[in-house]
């Protein structure tokens, strides 16, 4: 898959390619399904098939506060999108400009100039350009002008609802995992390279792999009992924490994950982290002295939980 990080990155327009547009926060079963949508019309009509995102997401763009909380940040989209075999992912920036940019001059600047677009999968509620004025049936007239075709994507529906990155959200903030990943396809999991952090998990006695998660806030908030892949098809169990760390101020929302039974330095290597069971909020605690008497409860409940539940340990 080819990453197109902004029209400035696209030194040349396309030859041609079938395309679609969204946030695919999650790449759920939903999104998988217009992927698999996108190949089938990319192979009839011999062209290469492009997935359009827009970085931040529009909603974050237009009322941070209120926004939805990610499933995924941009790394693990990309990642997936790549796994799906997709052949171009063009991230756009949400920015003033993108927003007051008139529906006519997104479908003829980007889409038709710079993509040279020849067929286009999209949800019938799809909003675009200043006002969210370009919607579907816009789309379709503007295709019959400049030469394209336009397509509904086909809602998938597992157990009477829609599958939704809102439906997964639900469900993680309830607990559910094991239905969440069934959304999903894959087990719900973070991934990034370990960083070096402040060294506290070492000194209080339960040293931790980091990972820095940015600045946007992800759905997944407390303490997990998790597993960790990628280390040489090893999955370890583990205590993760994802948030900001409150007890020692922290800065930024950080993944740190302490591994049962395991010592080893691992710094730069990129890992991936599948949430299992939340075992409670995050807190701000007195002191790191009743910090670590809460950390040894949080491994103690973890190892119940293992003990207690079947866990797919495949990598």
């Amino acid at each position: 898959m080819k990453l197109i990080r902004g029209l400035h990155n696209l030194k040349q327009p396309l030859p041609g390619c079938v395309a679609t547009i969204g946030n695919f926060d999650g790449l759920h079963l939903g999104h998988q399904h217009v992927i698999q949508q996108l190949h089938a019309v990319a192979e009839i009509k011999a062209q290469p098939s492009l997935v359009m995102l827009f970085e931040p997401q529009p909603a974050e763009f237009f009322d941070p506060q209120h926004a939805p909380r990610r499933l995924y940040r941009l790394r693990d989209k990309i990642r997936h999108l790549s796994e799906l075999g997709v052949d171009y992912l063009l991230c756009l920036p949400f920015n003033r400009e993108l927003a007051l940019l008139e529906a006519e001059d997104f479908v003829e600047r980007i889409l038709v100039d710079r993509l040279n677009l020849r067929h286009l999968v999209i949800g019938d509620d799809f909003r675009f350009g200043r006002g969210r004025r370009g919607d579907f049936d816009f789309l379709r007239a503007e295709g019959r002008r400049h030469g394209f075709e336009v397509e509904n994507t086909q809602t998938l529906l597992i157990d009477g609802e829609r599958v939704s990155s809102t439906r997964i959200r639900r469900l993680i903030l309830a607990n559910r995992f094991t239905e969440a990943r069934h959304l999903l396809g894959r087990p719900y999991t973070l991934s990034g390279k370990v960083a070096h952090g402040k060294k506290l998990g070492r000194q209080l006695g339960f040293p931790t792999i980091n990972i820095r998660l940015g600045k946007r806030p992800i759905i997944a908030q407390g303490i997990f009992a998790v597993l960790v892949k990628g280390l040489d098809n090893r999955v370890m169990r583990g205590v993760a924490s994802i948030g900001t760390r409150p007890t020692v101020n922290g800065t930024g929302v950080v993944l740190e994950v302490y591994i049962l039974n395991f010592s080893e330095q691992i710094y730069g290597r990129c890992v991936e982290v599948e949430l299992l069971h939340k075992l409670r909020d995050e807190e701000r605690f007195d002191s790191l002295a009743a910090l670590t008497v809460q950390i040894k409860r949080d491994i103690d409940e973890a190892l119940n939980f293992f003990e207690h539940n079947e866990i797919l340990d495949s990598p």
